[in-house]
């Protein structure tokens, strides 16, 4: 039987490739983006009261509303913004199933989306699978700035969609006010949809402010949020998320997402929804992470490794160039069986696999892990 691959360039990802071999070396996994301490017990009682209590059958396709009035508190709470809690919040089997439903709900065939790289793995994958074409701007280590220059001479006819994520994965940088007003200016006036991946937006350090689509008028009106309560709250095999958008986006993205996934995890929403009553739940983890990037970096300044401070999510780069010439792939699976410990190339996240001597290492660890994995890099 021959099967024609609607994506013949994608194989296993590298977060796959580099935890299998974390585990054959028995290795500590700074690769894949999770924690390894566990998410609070008092949520995990509110979720089993939930379950005991009989939110065990289908959720509101739309997700549990008691969470999605949650949502929208918060947004009132953080941004003074409002999305409408019934029309205009959708809850989903992560941000990945949001980002892909969104897509498949505005892209046709040939319809171009502009991304940045590195970008998260998920993003062209989904573009390529419903026919439109990926148009990769590349941004350069290791500040990882966007050229608006650049980005302005990319948008045509052709140009359907902008995808954009801050605080960034894989890089740890974040957008300034300015970025997000240049987007605005470039986006106003056409029927460009921008899909702001925000599912680090809880984590930004040294005083800085995130800033959401949502704090700017025209491009909230175009624009979807993507956010991941596993990110939040520490329990990404949960697999809940959600996404934000005016009515006049959300009624498109529901026609799709009702036929894919339809509902999620009910119970895990109601407990979500209880838990998001205090909002120190979610307001605490810049601090709480902060904790962690400082203690990592801390430890390893005398090494040999360089570095810039990461501003945003639960990611460090560093830059090896001071030790080796390797290529980063083959950097990261030698410091994985040599050193016994795990972290993940940015190479594969870039246009033509472009390689910037930097490996990504997540600190959503113990302090014991962290300081474990500092001895080692400094061994290097």
């Amino acid at each position: 039987m021959h099967i024609k691959s609607k994506l013949p360039s994608v194989g296993t990802t590298i977060f796959t490739i580099m935890s299998a071999l974390a585990n054959e070396c028995k290795a500590l996994n700074l690769s894949q983006g999770f924690p390894n301490y566990p998410s609070s017990q008092r949520l995990n009682d509110l979720v089993t009261n939930a379950m005991n209590n009989g939110y065990n059958q289908y959720a509101p396709m739309a997700g549990n509303l008691d969470l999605r009035f949650a949502i929208s508190n918060k947004y009132q709470l953080l941004y003074n913004s409002t999305y409408h809690p019934e029309k205009e919040i959708t809850v989903t089997a992560g941000a990945t199933q949001g980002i892909y439903t969104i897509v498949s709900a505005f892209i046709r065939p040939k319809d171009e989306v502009i991304i940045f790289k590195p970008a998260y793995d998920c993003y062209q994958p989904a573009i390529e699978l419903n026919g439109g074409k990926t148009i990769a701007i590349q941004l350069s280590a290791p500040d990882y700035k966007v050229d608006w220059n650049e980005v302005a001479s990319h948008i045509s006819s052709k140009t359907k969609m902008i995808i954009i994520n801050s605080p960034h994965n894989p890089s740890g940088t974040i957008w300034s006010k300015n970025d997000m007003l240049q987007l605005q200016n470039l986006t106003r006036g056409t029927n460009i949809i921008v899909l702001s991946d925000e599912v680090y937006e809880h984590i930004i350090f040294d005083n800085e402010q995130h800033q959401s689509v949502c704090l700017f008028e025209d491009l909230k009106q175009r624009s979807f949020i993507t956010a991941s309560f596993g990110k939040t709250f520490h329990n990404t095999g949960w697999k809940v998320g959600y996404c934000c958008a005016p009515e006049h986006l959300m009624v498109e993205f529901r026609k799709a997402h009702q036929f894919n996934v339809f509902s999620v995890n009910h119970p895990m929403q109601k407990g979500i929804a209880d838990y998001m009553q205090d909002s120190g739940t979610y307001l605490d983890l810049n601090t709480f992470f902060q904790q962690k990037r400082d203690l990592l970096l801390s430890l390893i300044s005398e090494s040999r490794f360089k570095f810039k401070p990461s501003k945003g999510t639960y990611f460090q780069v560093l830059d090896y160039s001071d030790i080796t010439d390797e290529h980063d792939v083959d950097f990261a699976k030698r410091l994985t069986k040599d050193y016994q410990l795990a972290s993940i190339p940015l190479s594969v996240f870039n246009e033509k696999d472009k390689d910037d001597n930097v490996l990504r290492f997540c600190f959503a660890k113990t302090d014991e892990t962290l300081i474990k994995a500092s001895e080692i890099l400094c061994r290097i």
